[in-house]
C-alpha cells in the first residue's frame, strides 16, 4: 500500500489514471501479484483506487469528499461517550466556516426547508432538516475539506440529537428557533452572529449528553 501510495504522491500516477497491468506494476514495485492484489483491494476500501471489472484499476479523483468517507464510516460505530469528543471537534470547526460567502439562492433554499418543516415537526424530520441546514451553510464556505470533515463528524451526533429530541422538552422548538435566528443573521450579512448560533446550537447538545440524560 505504501509503495502504491508513493507512486501516486510522486505524480507518476495522477487522479483518474489507469494503473499499469498487474504483472508490470508488481514487477516495478518489487511485489508479488498476490501482495499487489491485496494492497489494491485495501486501497479501494479507502477510495484511493477504483477497480472497474473488465476495464482495470484506476486512481480515484482523490477528492476530499471521497477520501474522507472512510473516516466517517468508522465514526458511525462510535458510542455516545465518544460522541462528546466528536461534538467538541464540530464545535471548533463549524463556526470557522465563512458563512458570509453564502449566496441569496442558498439562503432562499434554507428558508424554504424551514418553512416546509413547519412549527411542529417530528424529531426525525427536524434532525434530517438540521443536517441539511448545516450542510448548506458548510458547502457555501467553498472549502471541500472542511465540508467533508464536518459531514463525517455528523454520524454519532445525529443519534444523540434524535434521542435528545425525544427526551428533552422543547428540544425541537429550540432547534428551530436557533436555525431561524442563524438564518436571519445570515440574511443581514452579520459575520459573527451565525458563528455564535452554531456554537450555542452544538453546545446545547453537548451539555445534554454530559448531563447523562
Amino acid at each position: 500500500m505504501e509503495k502504491i501510495k508513493g507512486v501516486i504522491v510522486s505524480g507518476a500516477l495522477r487522479p483518474d489514471d489507469r494503473l499499469p497491468r498487474e504483472n508490470e506494476l508488481a514487477a516495478g514495485l518489487g511485489l508479488s501479484r498476490n501482495s499487489l492484489r491485496e494492497a489494491v483491494g485495501a486501497l479501494s476500501l479507502i477510495r484511493i483506487t477504483n477497480v472497474r471489472r473488465g476495464d482495470g484499476t484506476y486512481v480515484t479523483s482523490l477528492a476530499p469528499s471521497l477520501l474522507l468517507k472512510a473516516p466517517s464510516f468508522v465514526v458511525d460505530f462510535q458510542r455516545d461517550d465518544t460522541a462528546l469528543e466528536f461534538l467538541a471537534v464540530r464545535r471548533i470547526l463549524e463556526p470557522a466556516a465563512p458563512a458570509a460567502r453564502i449566496g441569496e439562492e442558498r439562503l432562499d433554499t434554507l428558508a424554504a426547508q424551514l418553512d416546509k418543516l413547519g412549527d411542529d415537526p417530528s424529531v426525525e424530520d427536524c434532525v434530517a432538516c438540521d443536517l441539511e441546514f448545516h450542510r448548506g451553510i458548510e458547502e457555501s464556505a467553498g472549502n471541500p475539506v472542511l465540508c467533508a470533515l464536518l459531514d463525517g463528524l455528523s454520524g454519532p451526533t445525529t443519534r444523540a440529537r434524535i434521542r435528545r429530541g425525544l427526551t428533552r422538552e422543547n428540544a425541537v422548538s429550540r432547534t428551530l428557533h436557533e436555525h431561524r435566528a442563524s438564518l436571519a443573521a445570515l440574511r443581514e450579512r452579520d459575520a459573527e452572529a451565525p458563528r455564535s448560533w452554531a456554537t450555542v446550537h452544538l453546545a446545547s447538545v453537548e451539555r445534554w449528553l454530559r448531563s447523562g440524560r
